[in-house]
Parts: C-alpha cells; structure tokens; sequence
C-alpha cells in the first residue's frame, strides 16, 4: 500500500492552472431569506415543498429504514488522521474513472422520475453535470429519454443504467440507443430481482402521475400488460438474471460494463472473473434489503479482494465533502450521490443541482486541504483511523 511521503505527489509548481487554486468555500444560495449552506439544507428544503407523497417516495427505504439510515451513521463512525505542514497551496481533485476525466470523484448515480422534483428533469441533472465536469448515470426508469439527456446536455460524460428483461431483446433494443448516443458505459442493476417492501409507497398508493411517462419504455413494451405503480409494464424484470447473463451482455456490446448492488467480496471476486469494468458498492440506497450492510462498511473487503484488477465505487450515505474523503480513503474510485440530487433539482433544477455539486465539490477540496492532501493519489487508507475493538 502507497505510503505516506514528505514529497508524494507535491511536485505542483506555484504556477498550475487556476483551477487548482479556487477557494475551497464559495459563496451560499439562497432562498426565501434561508440560506442554502450545505446538503441537508437542501433537503429540508425539498421536503418542505415537494407532496408528502413524492417526497416519501424519494425518502423511504426498504421495511424499517434500518439500512438506509446506517449509510448515513456508518461514514459517522470513521475518523480521520490528518497530516500537517503539507503546503496544500495547490490542490487538484480530477481523477478518472473508465479513462475519463472529471472534476472531482463525484458522480450522478441512477435515481427514477427526476420529473416530480423539476420539469425538465433529468435534462436538467444532465446539464448540470456537464457544467461541472462530472459524469451522470442515466436511470432506465427516467422521466426524460436518453435522446432527450443526450441533446439536453451533448458534451457531458454519460453513462445508462440498465436491467435485464425477461426479453432479452427489449435490453438489447435500450443498448444500441445508448451506444448510438455516445454514453460511455452500461451500469447493470444486480439487486432488483423483486422490488423491496417499501411501506411508505404502499400506504400513499404512490403511482406516478398520468402527465409522465418512463420515457425510455415508449414503444419498447409493446403488447405488455401494465403498467404497474411505478409506469413499468408488469412482469417484465426477470428474476431468473445469473451471472451467465453478464456473458449475455459483454456478446452483445462493446460498451464497459459496471455492476451496480455488490456488497460482498465474494461477488466482487465473480464480478472480476466474467470481466466487467467496475464495481458500484451499492445497497439500493436501503431500498431493497433492509438489514443489509451500509456500502462505507462493505467497501474495505471488496477492495481488497479486488486488489486494482476493476474499479470501485460506492454510492448511499454520502452527504459531506469529509464523506468522499473517507470514501476514497478507503479505495473507491468515485462516489455517486442519489437522494441529494432529487433535493437540488426540487430548488432549482439545474442550478439547484449545481449548488449541490458544487458544494460538495468544494468540501471535498476543504477536507482534502485540513487533511494535508494535496491530490487524489494522496488520498489513501493510512488517513483512515481504524479503531481497536
């Protein structure tokens, strides 16, 4: 494991580009008299203004919300060893993920109906990342087309998330749109052979409403029975999905793939020997099993057994700029955000979603600085204080 050195990675000259050099706080938003600091500001906002419904279905997680709410506690539990006398002057947060650069290691993950927090939606998630420089996963459950998230924002770094049909050919059909719009990898959803029990939507009758559509499903379900509460044709998901199906998926395309939902290194280990790109540690956001391990807790042994071979991300929990920091700390590439999104586009759509990015862009770069990291390759488990039991 890289160590701690005097002059790793401090060879910057004064004169880098100014970028780098961007004061790690900028000024607030604000809103109504209310100034908009940090995320949980924005989701006290998005909660007061969006319907109870909608906001619960953005929310909730799976039977007692154990599993989402220990994303959150488990990031509480980790504490930080800073360096000092670092001369963090000069800071850089790019990094790569595929071979892509971005601004930060800060991403979009796959959330649903971005329309019933804003009206542009997910055109307006996807314009806010290109502004930034970071890239965004499309969901298949959006309420904007990949056509539309193309034109909306047709510089931007973009990948779509995917499920397995019973019909093969209806995920095949989604893949060549993808492809011939220029996304850059597949992010194959592996938890969602069921949907998880989500008490909430069950007692709101949550449905999606008549004025919006899953947009990417149009003409693709044809002679389907449905919808379902959720605007996806019944009995379409094929909980039979194996790991052969990823041999399935890598015959048809040539497009990266990257597995979202893996929380153990036993699958970490399958994921690595049927050759996909990359691993989301990811648990649904506590949308699925409720009991299962928060994704900060899971990270450290697929990282391991993983060993560099593929990339790894994390998503669920992150709510910080110190969040990231201990992310990456402990080896995730990247991190992706999913309920904060929702929130920036329930202020302000595009810009909300910026004010989010940016703000945690700019905490990033602040924890990096009080930690005496100077770049990403700093960045590396010895920050990371691993308590005595």
């Amino acid at each position: 494991m890289e160590q701690w050195g005097e002059d790793s990675g401090g060879n910057q000259e004064k004169g880098e580009t100014d970028t780098n050099r961007e004061p790690p706080v900028r000024p607030v938003l604000g809103v109504a008299g209310m100034s908009l600091i940090c995320l949980a500001d924005f989701e006290a906002y998005a909660k007061e203004n969006l319907p109870k419904a909608t906001w619960e279905y953005y929310a909730a997680g799976a039977d007692e919300c154990y599993t989402r709410d220990d994303n959150l506690q488990g990031f509480r539990r980790i504490r930080l060893r800073p360096r000092m006398l670092r001369d963090v002057s000069v800071m850089d947060t790019k990094t790569t993920v595929l071979g892509e650069e971005i601004s930060c290691p800060i991403a979009i993950a796959p959330t649903a109906f971005h329309c019933l927090a804003w009206s542009d939606g997910e055109m307006s998630t996807a314009r806010a990342a290109e502004a930034l420089k970071l890239l965004y996963v499309a969901s298949t459950y959006a309420t904007c087309s990949v056509e539309e998230i193309s034109q909306a924002a047709p510089e931007g770094l973009r990948w779509f998330q995917l499920y397995v049909y019973r019909e093969r050919k209806l995920s095949e059909r989604l893949i060549r749109r993808v492809e011939a719009l220029g996304f850059k990898a597949l992010v194959l959803t592996v938890d969602v052979p069921y949907t998880g029990k989500r008490r909430t939507d069950i007692r709101n009758n949550f449905q999606l409403p008549p004025h919006l559509k899953v947009k990417n499903f149009e003409g693709v379900f044809e002679g389907h029975s449905g919808p379902d509460n959720y605007g996806v044709p019944l009995n379409t998901l094929d909980p039979s999905v194996s790991w052969k199906d990823i041999c399935w998926l890598r015959s048809v395309t040539n497009l990266p793939i990257v597995i979202k939902g893996i929380l153990t290194k036993e699958d970490a280990e399958l994921a690595v020997v049927y050759g996909v790109q990359g691993i989301i540690v990811s648990n649904h956001g506590g949308r699925q099993l409720d009991g299962e391990l928060a994704t900060i807790d899971a990270l450290s042994e697929i990282v391991e057994v993983v060993q560099g071979r593929i990339e790894v991300y994390l998503d669920g929990g992150i709510r910080t700029g110190s969040d990231v920091l201990k992310a990456i700390a402990l080896g995730a590439k990247c991190v992706f955000l999913g309920r904060p999104i929702v929130w920036g586009l329930t202020y302000k759509g595009e810009e909300g979603v910026k004010g989010i990015l940016q703000i945690l862009t700019d905490e990033f770069r602040l924890s990096m600085a009080l930690s005496g990291c100077r770049n990403i390759s700093e960045v590396n488990r010895n920050l990371i204080h691993v308590a005595k039991l």
